[in-house]
């Protein structure tokens, strides 16, 4: 299987202080899901933050896509990152659009035709549960439903890799089954899934999943990403 992530001792500093990610080495191959688990304060967020390309390493090889993402030119990470959806703690979304309008943004960004765009963002509504919602703007929506339509916008457009923190941090225990379930059936249509998560009991929810450990900015066992 081919691989489409590679970690060449990779590490991340913040400034003049101690390094937050260091000697961090891993392949994930097209297609896995991965779970990265550790305790507050491990490194999770900053690792994702570098999937997403959202920072630079210190020092060490980022390849995502077969490319160098290290030397890749700043004007070509665009075009990385619309293949890359991203699920963020703190949402992201944009205030002044509505849930489906937000939705809606990476297709609209792909240059989808407007006559395109509204069935499947209706079907991503539904599948949320927010299609009563779908004018509701985030500032009147509670945190699980800012949460569902961050997740839906991030995986609406099928990304071949699907970064995400903490996704199910503000929902119900039903409604974690349920986004884990779409994330798991867009995992089966070919997309690798990163799933950064302090919910143990979602584990062994996805029989497939491989587990990402990170101990002060180290992974450590179990580590199993990329094994056959």
């Amino acid at each position: 299987m081919a691989s489409i992530v590679q970690f060449e001792n990779v590490g991340l500093r913040y400034g003049q202080g101690p390094e937050t990610l260091s000697d961090v080495s891993f392949t994930l191959s097209a297609g896995t899901f991965h779970f990265l688990v550790g305790a507050s304060g491990a490194g999770k967020t900053s690792l994702l933050r570098l999937l997403y390309l959202s920072q630079r390493p210190s020092r060490g090889v980022i390849r995502l896509f077969g490319e160098d993402m290290v030397t890749s030119p700043r004007g070509r990470l665009p075009g990385f990152r619309r293949r890359i959806g991203v699920v963020f703690q703190d949402f992201r979304l944009v205030p002044h659009l509505s849930a489906r309008d937000n939705i809606a943004l990476p297709l609209r960004v792909a240059g989808m035709p407007e006559e395109d765009i509204a069935e499947p963002v209706g079907e991503m509504l539904a599948w949320v549960g927010l299609s009563d919602r779908a004018d509701a703007r985030p500032p009147t929506l509670s945190g699980g439903e800012q949460q569902r339509v961050a997740i839906a916008r991030a995986v609406i457009n099928r990304p071949e890799i699907l970064v995400a923190d903490e996704p199910t941090g503000n929902v119900d225990p039903d409604m974690a089954e349920r986004l884990l379930k779409l994330f798991a059936s867009l995992n089966r249509l070919g997309t690798t899934v990163v799933m950064a998560t302090h919910d143990h009991h979602l584990l062994d929810r996805v029989p497939d999943a491989r587990l990402m450990q990170l101990d002060r900015g180290r992974l450590v066992d179990p580590f199993v990403a990329g094994a056959a």
